[in-house]
């Protein structure tokens, strides 16, 4: 009998299966699909602005753009992929947008022209509404702001949070020439974190989103690649600096694709200019920085530790040795779907080149259940298909090779190193 039941624990253990939650996905209706969910006195336009429309992204024309907004089709590739629920950033584009809305918000012409994009993020944020509703409990959706009206954003705060899109909100980068604020102006933001915290709304800061421009120059796209993460970092200081992160304790704030090696430097260099502007008397840091160290009794450590988190896609195999120092409690894993430099289909694959030397704690931990507290996921819904789909405990256990992925993998900065050759 003992060894019957021994033999039962070794299979039960062996067919185990993580639920994995992606921090880090996208979509977003195809351009024709946000006219039923844009306010009726902006329909007339948009039906012109269509006509003439040119999509600037060969992705979202092609074969695979229905993978942003054909539900049956995402939760067939996401369930062959092993994840039974996602975090979703947008994607395509919102009406009356020149480009997405992901990775930069252009300041608008004139009033018409930022009244009829805002009502164009609106729009998309009512289409997320309804395409998460169509698979409840498995997909968090992320609404859309407008820094340019902050009244404005608030209310659509309260309206995400009613009508389930419990991701949060897209914190926008506030890039040179906008015309905005920066973020560490409480006076202007102070109204935007309040009701993030009032509502349980998690703050997300996408890669890219704080990054200048690219101009038609073949050196911007190269420029943007190579400084895109720098850009993206500054809001981690803007929020601590401004007091946002000290008024609102309850206020979780996301910093997703954008690596997570750079959080134990940055909060290592962040804390030494905190110490000196605290204690150094008679230096400049000293003397610049005591009326805010007045108001910031922690340091950015703490603050990093309190409320903050990464959505760490495709994470990397020589991350992985940092997640103490980063917090195993703040790091959330992503596939980054659809993009192309996504790990599906193959995410099972980078789990086992990030995780295999990992304790099951941690890792279950950075997959899920980090997620499920950040975005209210319920796990034990999800549980009866991570039961079905999930990858297995033993196979993540199991050391990625080089050559166990095809060359196509590369494409995805996880894989680096492990693909077949040519």
């Amino acid at each position: 009998m003992g060894s019957t039941s021994v033999n039962a624990e070794s299979t039960r253990g062996h067919d185990e299966r993580y639920t994995v939650i992606s921090a880090d996905c996208h979509a977003g209706g195809n351009l024709t699909d946000y006219r039923p969910f844009l306010a009726e006195e902006y329909r007339s336009e948009f039906d012109a602005w269509v006509e003439t429309y040119e999509i600037p992204y060969e992705d979202l024309k092609g074969p695979d753009g229905g993978r942003n907004w054909d539900s049956d089709r995402r939760l067939t590739d996401m369930e062959a992929d092993g994840i039974v629920a996602e975090v979703i950033y947008p994607n395509t584009i919102p009406p009356f947008y020149p480009k997405s809305s992901l990775t930069y918000q252009p300041p608008a012409a004139n009033i018409g022209d930022a009244n009829r994009r805002w009502a164009g993020l609106q729009a998309h944020n009512r289409w997320l509404a309804d395409f998460c509703g169509k698979a409840s409990g498995r997909r968090a959706g992320i609404c859309q702001i407008n820094l340019y009206d902050i009244d404005a954003s608030v209310k659509e705060i309260e309206w995400a949070k009613k009508a389930g899109l419990t991701g949060g909100i897209l914190l926008p980068g506030v890039p040179p020439g906008v015309g905005l604020p920066e973020l560490y102006d409480i006076d202007y933001y102070g109204p935007l974190w309040e009701a993030c915290e009032k509502f349980s709304m998690p703050v997300n800061h996408h890669g890219g989103s704080a990054s200048p421009a690219m101009t038609d120059a073949v050196e911007s796209p190269v420029i943007f690649l190579l400084e895109i993460t720098w850009w993206s970092h500054r809001a981690l200081t803007h929020l601590i600096v401004s007091g946002a992160m000290e008024r609102h304790p309850e206020m979780k704030c996301v910093f997703t694709e954008q690596g997570t090696e750079w959080v134990p430097g940055e909060l290592m260099r962040l804390d030494y200019f905190f110490d000196r502007m605290r204690h150094a008397v008679g230096s400049q840091e000293h003397i610049w920085g005591e009326p805010v160290m007045a108001k910031l009794p922690l340091q950015p450590s703490e603050y990093w530790a309190r409320q903050c988190y990464t959505g760490s896609s495709f994470m990397r195999a020589h991350e992985v040795p940092s997640r103490h120092k980063v917090g195993v409690d703040s790091i959330m894993w992503g596939s980054d779907y659809p993009h192309k430099e996504a790990s599906f289909p193959y995410s099972t694959s980078a789990l086992r080149a990030a995780f295999s030397g990992c304790e099951r704690s941690e890792i279950e931990q950075m997959l899920g259940t980090t997620a499920a507290d950040v975005y209210g996921f319920d796990l034990k819904k999800l549980a009866p298909i991570a039961a079905k789909i999930g990858p297995r405990v033993s196979e993540v256990a199991t050391p990625l090779l080089k050559g166990d992925v095809p060359k196509d993998a590369e494409r995805c900065p996880a894989f680096v190193g492990f693909t077949a050759d040519a």
